[in-house]
Parts: C-alpha cells; sequence; structure tokens
C-alpha cells in the first residue's frame, strides 16, 4: 500500500503551485472548478469514444479534448465504488464494503462512516462550492418508510454539500423515483418528469447560480443506464432496428474499433459469448432483444445530451477552459435478470425482464440481461460484482483545457482512490487529520495530476479489491483474482488483459505472494 500521500500532506499548500502547459511556470493559476460524472452500471465499451456505437457525441467531445484512461478501475459495485469515490478510501475503510444494509461489523455497516471525509468536505477548506445532482447510495434508505430519517448524519448536507438534488436510494423508476429530496426535504417528482434530464438540468442550475468568486465543486451522480430499462419514445425510436444484427456482431465491431482507437491491444483476444447466451441466430424473440437494447441506448445517448447542456454552460459562464470534467462509470454492465420489483407501484412480474413487454415506459420495470450486458463489457469477461475486468474496469476520461492537451490516451493504471488525493493537489488543499473530533483513515491514492500534465508520477505498489467474496490484487502487470468460489487466478495483464490464459499453475510462488498480500490487505482495510 502506497504512503507517498502522507509525504505530500505534510508539505502543506505551500508546495501545491503548477501551472498549464501553456501558462507562466511562476503564476499560480486560479482554483480550478470540479465536475466529477459518474454513469450507472454502464459497460466498459458503450459509449462512442471506447468502441461503442451509442452516439455519445459529447463524451467524445470530451475524449478528443482530453485524455482517456484505458486501465482505470473502480470498484465493481454500486454503492462500494460511491463510498471510494466520494472518500478517496477503498469501501470497506468508509464502511460500504457491500451494499447499504446496517451490519456490525466495521467495513459494512451500509453508511459512511466517522472516519472517513468527503471530497466535499475536504475542498470546502479551500472555499469550494459543493453540489450534488443524482443518486447517493451511500447511506442507509428504508423502501418502507421513504422518509425515514435513519441516519440522516450521512445526508449529502450533512457530508459537506451546499446544495443536493436528488435520491438516497440505489435504484427505481426514472419516472416516478423514491427518496428524492432537494437539500433536506423530500419532494414528489411533476407530472413530467425524467431523472436523467433532472439530474443534468439540475447540474446547469447549480453551476447558473454559483458565486464567480469561488470555485465549485460539482459531482453529478447519474442512475443511467442502470435498471429499470426507462427511456424516453424519441430517445428510444432513434435505436430501433440498430441491434437487430445481434450481440455477437455488436461485440466483434466494438472489439475492432477499440483496437483501431487504441483502446485496446489486438494481441488480447475477445473473450467467448457468456455460456449461458445463445448464439444470435439461435435467439428467440429478436425483435424484442433490439428492443431492450434500444432503450439501454437511448439512457446513455439521453445523459450524454445532458453533459452537453453542462458543458454548455461552462462555456457561457467562461468556466469552461479553467474546469477539470471527469467522467466514469461506477462498475461493469449488469447481467441482473429484473422480474420487475418497483417499490413505488409494487410487484409487477408480468412487467419485468419478459419477452411479453417491451420495456421504455414507467409502467415496466425490466434489465438488459446477460446477453447484452456481455457486449456492454467487451471485450471483457463478466459483470458487476465480480472482480474479473469485465466488472471493474470504468472508461475514464478527464478534460481540463488548462492542463491536459488534447487527445490524449493513457495505458497509465489507476484507481478511484486516486481521485481524492487529485482533487487535493490540484486545489490546494490539505487532507485533515480529524473531522468532527474523529480521527480520520490514511488516503492510499496517488495523485493524477502528473499524468494530466503529461509526466511521470508514482505507481501504485498494488492495487486491491473485494465485493461479497469476490477478491482481486494487481501488483505491476500481475493481477490475482478470484470468484466467490474461493479458486484464485493468476493473469499476465500485460499480454493477457482478458484473462484468457490462467498461469496459477505455471507461477505458483507468484501467486502465493499476492494471496499473503491480499490477506494483510483484508485486515488492515476492514475486509476480515
Amino acid at each position: 500500500m502506497n504512503r507517498n500521500l502522507r509525504i505530500f500532506i505534510g508539505m502543506g499548500s505551500s508546495a501545491l503551485m503548477f501551472s498549464g502547459y501553456a501558462g507562466e511556470p511562476d503564476v499560480k493559476p486560479a482554483p480550478p472548478n470540479i465536475i466529477i460524472i459518474l454513469a450507472d452500471d454502464m459497460g466498459y465499451s458503450d459509449i462512442g469514444c471506447f468502441g461503442g456505437e451509442i452516439e455519445t457525441p459529447n463524451l467524445d467531445r470530451l475524449a478528443s479534448h482530453g485524455m482517456s484512461f484505458t486501465q482505470f478501475y473502480n470498484a465493481g459495485r454500486s454503492c462500494p465504488t460511491r463510498a471510494s469515490l466520494l472518500t478517496g478510501l477503498y469501501p470497506h475503510q468508509a464502511g460500504v464494503g457491500s451494499m447499504v444494509n446496517p451490519g456490525d461489523h466495521p467495513g459494512y455497516i451500509g453508511r459512511l462512516n466517522e472516519n472517513c471525509a468527503t471530497f466535499a468536505e475536504v475542498l470546502r477548506q479551500s472555499g469550494y462550492q459543493t453540489f450534488l445532482s443524482g443518486k447517493w447510495h451511500v447511506t442507509h434508505y428504508n423502501y418502507n418508510d421513504p422518509e425515514s430519517t435513519l441516519h440522516p448524519e450521512t445526508w449529502p448536507l450533512q457530508r459537506g454539500f451546499d446544495r443536493f438534488f436528488g435520491t438516497l436510494s440505489g435504484a427505481g423508476s426514472f419516472f416516478s423515483p423514491v427518496s428524492l429530496m432537494i437539500d433536506n426535504e423530500f419532494i414528489e417528482p411533476h407530472d413530467e418528469f425524467y431523472y436523467i434530464d433532472e439530474i443534468n438540468d439540475h447540474a446547469v442550475k447549480f453551476i447558473k447560480e454559483a458565486d464567480d468568486n469561488n470555485p465549485f465543486l460539482l459531482y453529478v451522480s447519474h442512475v443511467a443506464p442502470h435498471w429499470p430499462l426507462h427511456a424516453l419514445p424519441d430517445d428510444i425510436i432513434k435505436f430501433k432496428g440498430e441491434y437487430l444484427i445481434g450481440w455477437d456482431k455488436v461485440r466483434k465491431k466494438r472489439y475492432t474499433r477499440m483496437i483501431e482507437a487504441g483502446i485496446i491491444n489486438s494481441m488480447w483476444p475477445l473473450t467467448p459469448r457468456d455460456e449461458r447466451v445463445p448464439a444470435w441466430e439461435d435467439a428467440p424473440n429478436k425483435e424484442w432483444e433490439d428492443h431492450r437494447m434500444a432503450v439501454y441506448a437511448a439512457q446513455i445517448y439521453n445523459m450524454d445530451k445532458g453533459i452537453g447542456r453542462i458543458i454548455k454552460e461552462l462555456e457561457n459562464t467562461g468556466r469552461y477552459n479553467n474546469t477539470l470534467i471527469l467522467f466514469l462509470s461506477d462498475n461493469g454492465g449488469s447481467d441482473e435478470i429484473i422480474q420487475g420489483i418497483d417499490t413505488r407501484h409494487g410487484y409487477f412480474e408480468h412487467r419485468g425482464t419478459s419477452p411479453n413487454v417491451f420495456p421504455g415506459g414507467p409502467d415496466t420495470y425490466a434489465s438488459y440481461a446477460v446477453g447484452w450486458a456481455n457486449a456492454s463489457n467487451t471485450p471483457f469477461r463478466l459483470y458487476n460484482k465480480w472482480m474479473h475486468e469485465g466488472g471493474i474496469e470504468t472508461p475514464l476520461i478527464a478534460h481540463w483545457p488548462d492542463v491536459i492537451k488534447p487527445n490524449k490516451i493513457t495505458h497509465e493504471v489507476g484507481h478511484i482512490i486516486d481521485i481524492m488525493p487529485t482533487l487535493i493537489e490540484m486545489s490546494g488543499t490539505e487532507y485533515p487529520l480529524e473531522l468532527n473530533g474523529n480521527k480520520l483513515t490514511h488516503l492510499e491514492g496517488i495523485s493524477l495530476l502528473p499524468v494530466f500534465k503529461g509526466e511521470e508520477r508514482a505507481q501504485h505498489e498494488a492495487i486491491f479489491w473485494e465485493h461479497n467474496g469476490n477478491c482481486a490484487v494487481r501488483v505491476g502487470r500481475w493481477k490475482l483474482v478470484s470468484a466467490d468460489n474461493g479458486q484464485w487466478e493468476l493473469y499476465d495483464m500485460g499480454n493477457d488483459r482478458t484473462e484468457m490464459n490462467n498461469l496459477i499453475h505455471k507461477y505458483p510462488q507468484r501467486a502465493e505472494n499476492k494471496v499473503n498480500m491480499w490477506e494483510e490487505w483484508a485486515i488492515v482495510a476492514n475486509v476480515k
């Protein structure tokens, strides 16, 4: 585990002067604005700039004028990733090692604990305005009591945000979500409500209303394209018929485009189709399958349109050049099959994932399931919840015109624990030793700022994962990973990032060393 950040913390803000590639080396620029945009259950290859056929012109613009990270990792599941992103800690260190169900073990209390600080709490020290639009999902939420006050001290405003619009809960209807709030007040959605649009529109509103005299931090925490498959009719129509070619051809086309774009190496083979999924020519209900993927694509397309409105507001307010925008996903595509559970409207099995129901509207509650999730995660194996690459790889885009040169692709290995130290360094903030009288857990990440500036940075000694019995550690080019069956696998990520050639029997000592590293980390990080 890396301790380099502790050296930085001791240096204080006097060591934080930097300049963009076009700036004066002896002039300290104005602190940048920061926007972090998080997609939900979106696969590695879904967006256009990472090989997808889904139209995402605004994300593609950010990538072409910024930097794309091809080996950046999340925590493999929604709430653990959000806890880690917010705090710069591994999920268990922040109290959210699994989901948000109450628990007694320190790593699994199901809410942000008192020994972590959110990036909103930290950057407030340097005068940042802090805004959140979207999904929270790092506190307990009682679906049987939508206005439950269980642990309100872990709600956004109590954890450092000046303004909040969004939901406390993790998933639900895009047209009528539960736990919807403005600041600390529960509200009801209006008649024309569509959550993706509302998240982006409130983000625009926060930018518009921000004080020009102080920088802002804006966290845009999307629910798209998480199930249920809910999209607007005009967006669905745009993609209808596009997926009648089937998941096999979609995967092959994405794989080819990813190689051509430099996202992946041609020496890494495309993984076989999931054994649960038939070849497309043998698949029943092709029109329904096409429709499901069209709705999923429509969700991403709509999210991208809203990101375009955010970019436009930055331009309108003169903030575009000195704003860092980060875009990433909380985990890979999900293979979950949903049978129609909607906590607001009851249980609709006949409106769940079934060929009898074409999803998209508010009275449906479905997922796109295994075949399309397999395509979303091209070229990798498995899905959210697993610690294989299909579960934990994210397409990270970093855009900051004052600092990042255009059209850069980096294969630098990074993890969401690196985002907090990045924000600390670029904002000139110090990470506190205590918060509200509670000692804070030391950060383990390494700032990405040198990478943004085209410089070398210190490397992680190791990066670790655990979620519901699925475990991994990456050390340099080597990755040790196991599913919940407890069987470890060893892969050379330089030659085999699609995890097709298990080398554990060829290098047993190398594997044992990494198992020992993982076991030591698991104790320190509250996994065990």
